[in-house]
């Protein structure tokens, strides 16, 4: 069993149950982590034997234009769809990062995490 791991995918994004939020954006911040076999790849050097990081990427971007009220809807959209087109993902972990939240603090990020293995 191996990780790859997407490290601070940046977008800005229309999340949240603000109207305002819905309408001038803020900054976002996904780390995504994901669990397979690496031994194959490692062995043939095709891309076809591992997990393509490019598609993992599209579909954080994709995912996040699509507005949500919670970060957490977000995040599972993101979740069934890397557990859909990636059949060689057997466990992920999603950190998903409002930047400066309109929260009334000096917050740096607000971010939820969710975890899921295939089932």
């Amino acid at each position: 069993m191996g990780t790859i791991k997407l490290k601070n995918i940046r977008t800005y994004s229309y999340h949240g149950c603000l109207i305002e939020e819905g309408k001038i954006g803020s900054d976002y911040s996904v780390d995504l982590e994901v669990k397979t076999n690496l031994q194959q790849s490692s062995i043939s050097d095709d891309l076809k034997d591992t997990v393509d990081y490019v598609l993992l990427n599209n579909i954080v971007v994709e995912e996040m234009a699509i507005r949500s009220n919670l970060l957490e809807h977000v995040a599972q959209r993101i979740i069934t769809r890397v557990f859909k087109e990636s059949k060689a993902v057997s466990a992920l972990k999603l950190g998903v990062s409002k930047i400066n939240p309109p929260i009334g603090g000096d917050v740096e990020a607000v971010t939820i995490e969710m975890e899921e293995s295939r089932k």
